[in-house]
C-alpha cells in the first residue's frame, strides 16, 4: 500500500510539472512581443476573413474564438476585425462587418457570410445584404446602417488597425496590444488547447 501511494505521489508531482512546464510561455516560441504600448485594459483581438479557410475552421470547426470567450477574465474583452485583402468583396465585408458589429448581430450573421464567402457567392454588397436580411436583420436596418457614420467609423477602424499590426495574413491573433500569438510555436499534439491556453496566459502578462 505504501508504494501504491508513494507512486500515485509521483505521478501527481510528475503531471504537475508537466503542467508548470506546458503552461510555460517563452517570447519568440508561443508569442512575439511587439514595440507598441500595452492596451489600458485587456483585451484579445482577432484579424480575420470571411474568404480564408483557416479562419472559417478557426470559427467553425475548431471554434477557438468561442473557446477564447469562455476562458476569458471578467473584465477582458475579445473583438474579431475583418481584414480587406481577401476576396473581391473584401471591402465590403469589412463594412458589413462593422455593421453587425454596430447592430449586436455578429453571432447572427457570421455562419451564412463564412459559407457564402466560403463558396464564392459574393458578387456585390446586395448579395451580403441579403444574408444579413436572410439571418434575421431588416431591410431598414441594413439600408439605413450601411453607410452611416457610426459603421464608416468602425470600418476605418478596422483598416487603421490592420495597418498598425501590419498583419498579412490571418487569423492573427493579439493580446493586450502587445503580444501576437505565433501559431508555429504551439504544440502540434493539442493544437487547438494549447492556442486557448497560449491567449489566456498572455492577459495575464
Amino acid at each position: 500500500m505504501k508504494k501504491f501511494l508513494f507512486s500515485l505521489v509521483a505521478v501527481a508531482a510528475a503531471i504537475t510539472g508537466f503542467n508548470a512546464q506546458a503552461a510555460e510561455l517563452k517570447d519568440g516560441e508561443q508569442y512575439i512581443t511587439l514595440s507598441q504600448e500595452r492596451s489600458a485594459q485587456p483585451e484579445v483581438i482577432e484579424f480575420f476573413s470571411f474568404y480564408c479557410p483557416h479562419c472559417y475552421n478557426f470559427e467553425m470547426q475548431y471554434k477557438i474564438p468561442a473557446k477564447v470567450k469562455a476562458d476569458l477574465p471578467k473584465d477582458a474583452t475579445f473583438k474579431q476585425y475583418h481584414v480587406d485583402f481577401l476576396g473581391l468583396q473584401g471591402a465590403n465585408l469589412t463594412r458589413a462587418w462593422a455593421l453587425a458589429m454596430a447592430l449586436g448581430v455578429e453571432d447572427k450573421v457570421k455562419p451564412a457570410l463564412f459559407e457564402a464567402a466560403q463558396a464564392n457567392a459574393f458578387k456585390s454588397m446586395d448579395d451580403i445584404r441579403q444574408k444579413f436580411i436572410d439571418n434575421g436583420v431588416t431591410a431598414e436596418q441594413f439600408d439605413g446602417g450601411i453607410s452611416s457614420f457610426a459603421v464608416t467609423a468602425l470600418t476605418k477602424k478596422q483598416q487603421n488597425l490592420v495597418e498598425l499590426f501590419q498583419v498579412h495574413g490571418v487569423p492573427d491573433f493579439y493580446v493586450n496590444n502587445k503580444f501576437r500569438v505565433n501559431p508555429e510555436g504551439l504544440s502540434h499534439d493539442d493544437f487547438v488547447g494549447d492556442y486557448v491556453k497560449t491567449v489566456i496566459e498572455l492577459l495575464k502578462k
